[in-house]
């Protein structure tokens, strides 16, 4: 997978070319079976929590709907807040994903063949005017479920401590610091970032 990528960056960053030979071939597949809605709620479970605290709390809400894989907006919409609380959400996220929810309805979340064919900036600036969607949500799924290739999330804390241990440098870069140093990357900024977070894995 993404063998162009990784050719190119090996070629144009060294030291990241070293980290690309210890983790291996680039495994970042988009999630295209999801709905944009499930992608950005998903992401707004994960804010500011690790992977497994998240998942944990997004199971509770998917059991609140038997027989569904995944609640549709409606079904989120009629889910009094206690209900979710009880599940783990906090009440800025249930604020959030409820907004998700209204605005999916409302269109102001395209449809997944919309959205595919939307540019980057666009869909930035039309998703961040819903409660608790920021840039880093945008970018999380422009990644993750539309696989755009030159997206580099630089305030996300995993990417720059990954740089950070990459580089071996003492403190974390700034989002500034690292969104120069990534212009070498593009257009491939996304797999990137993939590698540096796979980083960690390798220091722990």
């Amino acid at each position: 997978m993404h063998e162009a990528a990784v050719e190119h960056l090996g070629k144009s960053d060294k030291v990241l070319a070293r980290l690309i030979r210890r983790v291996g071939p680039c495994r970042l597949l988009p999630r295209r079976n999801t709905s944009p809605f499930q992608a950005l709620v998903r992401s707004i479970a994960h804010q500011q929590l690790n992977g497994t605290a998240a998942n944990t709390i997004l199971k509770r809400v998917i059991a609140f709907y038997p027989g569904r894989k995944f609640p549709a907006p409606e079904d989120l919409l009629a889910t009094p807040d206690e209900r979710l609380r009880g599940a783990g959400l906090s009440r800025a996220k249930i604020a959030a994903v409820k907004d998700i929810a209204a605005k999916t309805i409302e269109g102001v979340v395209p449809p997944p063949r919309v959205m595919a064919k939307m540019p980057d900036r666009e869909l930035l600036e039309r998703l961040t005017t819903i409660r608790g969607v920021g840039p880093w949500t945008v970018e999380m799924l422009l990644i993750f479920k539309l696989g755009r290739l030159d997206v580099l999330p630089a305030t996300d804390f995993g990417v720059r401590k990954g740089f950070a241990v990459t580089y071996r440098r003492r403190e974390l870069p700034t989002p500034a610091e690292l969104l120069e140093h990534g212009e070498r990357w593009r257009p491939y900024r996304s797999i990137a970032s993939w590698y540096l977070w796979r980083s960690l894995d390798l220091v722990n």
